[in-house]
C-alpha cells in the first residue's frame, strides 16, 4: 500500500514504533504489585572502591539516572550531595517522583562497575571505579513507624567542600544516625534546620521500611531455596570504556556497545529485561511451590 503512497511511509513508520512504546509501557506497568511500587522513590548512589575515580563515577551515575528521569517525564530533587576532596561526589540522594517511580528504579539497586583510563592518573592508565546505588520507597510523613528517639544520633554541620553544582551550601544541614541499625541518613537541601531534620527523618523512614522490605525478600528466598548475594563485590552491571566499549548487565547478559547513550539515560532497555525476568522468576517460583 505504502507502495503507492511513499508520503505516508514516515507517518506510518512513526505510529508503528510510538505503538510499539506504548505496548511496552503497558508491559512495565503490569510488572509492579509492591505496595509502594507505584509511589516515589529515593535514589542513594555512595562511592565505593576507586578512590577519586569511584567519587567521579558516582557524580555520572547522578548524571545518568536525572537524564533517565527527564527522558521519562519524572520529577527530581535533590536531597544531598556530599563532595568529594578532589572531585566527584562521596553520596549523593535524590528524590524521583513519577508513575511506577519506585518500581522502576528498584532495578538499578547494586554495585555498578566503571573500567575506563582515568582522568585523575598522571599516567593514564585503567582503573576500575565501584558505586552503589540504593533505592527506597518516599513514604508519606504520617506514616507508622516505629522509631526511639533514644536510637537516635542527630549532628547539625555546614556543607562544605569543593562542592559542585549539586550542592547546595547551608549552614543548617543535619545528619540522623540510627544506632540499631547503623542507618545515616542526612540532608541539606533546605535553609531551615528544621525542614531538613523533617526530611532527613522522612528519609530514614523511608531506609527502615526498605531494610523490613528486603528482610522479607530474603526470607521469600530462604524458603523457596533461593539465595540472593547482594554483597558489594557483586556488581550488577558492568560500563567499560576501554580497551572496548560495553555496557553488559550480570543479570540479564543484556549488552549495548552504545555506551555513551546509556551514561545519558537511555536505560529503559535494561530496565525493562531485568524487571521482566525477575517477574518469571518469580512466577517459577510460586508454581514450584
Amino acid at each position: 500500500m505504502l507502495g503507492d503512497a511513499p508520503e505516508l511511509a514516515e507517518e506510518v513508520t512513526a505510529q508503528v514504533i510510538g505503538l510499539g512504546d506504548r505496548i511496552d509501557e503497558l508491559e512495565e506497568g503490569a510488572l509492579f504489585s509492591g505496595e509502594y511500587d507505584a509511589g516515589p522513590a529515593v535514589a542513594t548512589i555512595s562511592a565505593g572502591a576507586g578512590g577519586t575515580d569511584s567519587m567521579d563515577w558516582t557524580e555520572m551515575l547522578l548524571r545518568m539516572y536525572l537524564r533517565w528521569a527527564e527522558r521519562r517525564g519524572f520529577k527530581t530533587e535533590l536531597l544531598e550531595a556530599s563532595p568529594g576532596e578532589e572531585a566527584g561526589l562521596k553520596s549523593v540522594s535524590v528524590l524521583i517522583e513519577g508513575e511506577n517511580a519506585y518500581g522502576i528504579m528498584g532495578a538499578e539497586k547494586g554495585v555498578h562497575r566503571l573500567v575506563r583510563l582515568s582522568p585523575f592518573d598522571s599516567a593514564h592508565r585503567r582503573h576500575t571505579a565501584f558505586a552503589r546505588v540504593d533505592v527506597t520507597p518516599w513514604v508519606d510523613e504520617d506514616v507508622d513507624v516505629e522509631i526511639d528517639e533514644g536510637d537516635l544520633r542527630i549532628d547539625t554541620y555546614r556543607a562544605s567542600g569543593a562542592g559542585g553544582q549539586h550542592v547546595n551550601k547551608t549552614d543548617s544541614a543535619v545528619r540522623i544516625t540510627h544506632l540499631p541499625t547503623g542507618i545515616v541518613v542526612q540532608c541539606q537541601n533546605e535553609r531551615s534546620q528544621t525542614s531538613n531534620k523533617q526530611t532527613a527523618m522522612r528519609v530514614l523512614k523511608s531506609r527502615l521500611i526498605e531494610l523490613q522490605l528486603k528482610q522479607r525478600e530474603e526470607e521469600l528466598a530462604k524458603a523457596r531455596g533461593t539465595s540472593q548475594d547482594n554483597s558489594f563485590g557483586s556488581q550488577i552491571r558492568s560500563y567499560v570504556l576501554h580497551p572496548y566499549t560495553m555496557v553488559n548487565d550480570h543479570r540479564t547478559n543484556r549488552k549495548d556497545g552504545n555506551v555513551q547513550a546509556i551514561l545519558d539515560g537511555e536505560l529503559d532497555p535494561f530496565i525493562r529485561d531485568f524487571l521482566l525476568r525477575r517477574t518469571a522468576a518469580d512466577g517459577d517460583a510460586v508454581a514450584e511451590s
